[in-house]
């Protein structure tokens, strides 16, 4: 079952900048290893739904960047290859992208079944908020998109899977939302267990909400 998550942006940004929220991100992913899993796997969005072997790479070179993370050669979407360059030189268990797209059902049962791979599995969770809040952000800017990147933030504060679950995939969509996917595999993990949740950091440069959160 899953006994400790973590939530982190995927944003290639950290690997340069951002130094906070990467010290936020270091702390979670430190508690995951503290919670001594028999699985640790790092869950994020790509076009498809595809799994990988702990020592598989990525690389950010397609955006500007000479970062390489991971043993083999780069394979990895730019959500696991972050979430693989957070980790330093600790291989996970494996890897698990989920398509941005995918509907909810399908994100709670690939989360269910990432719950029952071992007896104690940690989920490094690589999800962003909405790319909509400001007039710079990537997205147009909307004013819907605080509240619903605010409710984001609660439910990983609260550890609350349900408000995950219930994310509504069109309006993630419309708002830029790309981590939503992500975020419902933690819910299908998690399922109607209790967690105590912390949110470490909430920030938006360049208009993206970008969380750093812990579960446990």
């Amino acid at each position: 079952m899953l006994v400790a998550a973590a939530v982190c942006p995927p944003t290639p940004l950290i690997t340069l900048q951002l130094d906070d929220l990467r010290t936020a991100c270091r702390t979670a992913i430190a508690a995951l290893h503290d919670a001594r899993p028999d699985a640790l796997i790092v869950v994020g969005g790509a076009r498809a739904a595809t799994a990988y072997g702990g020592q598989a790479a990525g690389t950010l070179r397609p955006w500007g960047m000479d970062v390489t993370a991971g043993r083999e050669g780069p394979v990895l979407p730019l959500s696991l290859t972050v979430g693989r360059w957070l980790l330093d030189d600790r291989d996970p268990d494996g890897f698990q992208s989920v398509a941005l797209d995918a509907p909810i059902e399908e994100c709670l049962q690939l989360g269910e079944k990432l719950g029952k791979i071992a007896p104690k599995v940690a989920l490094l969770v690589m999800a962003d908020g909405s790319a909509c809040l400001s007039p710079r952000a990537p997205g147009k800017y909307d004013e819907a998109a605080g509240p619903y990147n605010r409710l984001i933030a609660e439910a990983v504060a609260q550890a609350d899977p349900g408000a995950l679950a219930a994310l509504d995939p069109a309006h993630a969509d419309r708002l830029w939302v790309s981590g939503r996917a992500a975020l419902q595999v933690l819910a299908g993990a998690a399922g109607t267990r209790r967690y105590e949740g912390r949110l470490l950091m909430e920030t938006a440069p360049y208009g993206v909400g970008y969380f750093a959160g812990l579960w446990t």
